[in-house]
């Protein structure tokens, strides 16, 4: 069985998919444009911009711990191509 580069959960990543850190309001520049047909089709602007950036900083933590351990799972999925998974002999599927 390979490694795969999946990011684990966290407690930083929990905490952002209860919402349990709470809101702050803040200043955003957004087209005018886009802004008025939002707000004509009823579209909650936080709500959106809260969605996306919670995905787009999920993504990016996943990519930047992928970055960072790609060593360590290059290194252990080489061991496992060059000698078998460990206890394989006692595996029972």
């Amino acid at each position: 069985m390979r490694m795969e580069m999946a990011m684990p959960a966290t407690r930083s990543t929990q905490r952002m998919r209860t919402g349990s850190s709470g809101k702050r309001a803040i200043n955003l520049s957004l087209s005018s444009d886009v802004l008025d047909a939002a707000k004509q089709l009823d579209i909650n602007i936080s709500q959106v911009c809260d969605t996306y950036l919670r995905e787009l900083v999920r993504r990016e933590q996943a990519r930047k711990w992928r970055e960072d351990h790609a060593e360590f799972i290059a290194a252990y999925n080489a061991t496992v191509e060059a000698e078998g998974l460990p206890l394989e002999a006692w595996r029972s599927f």
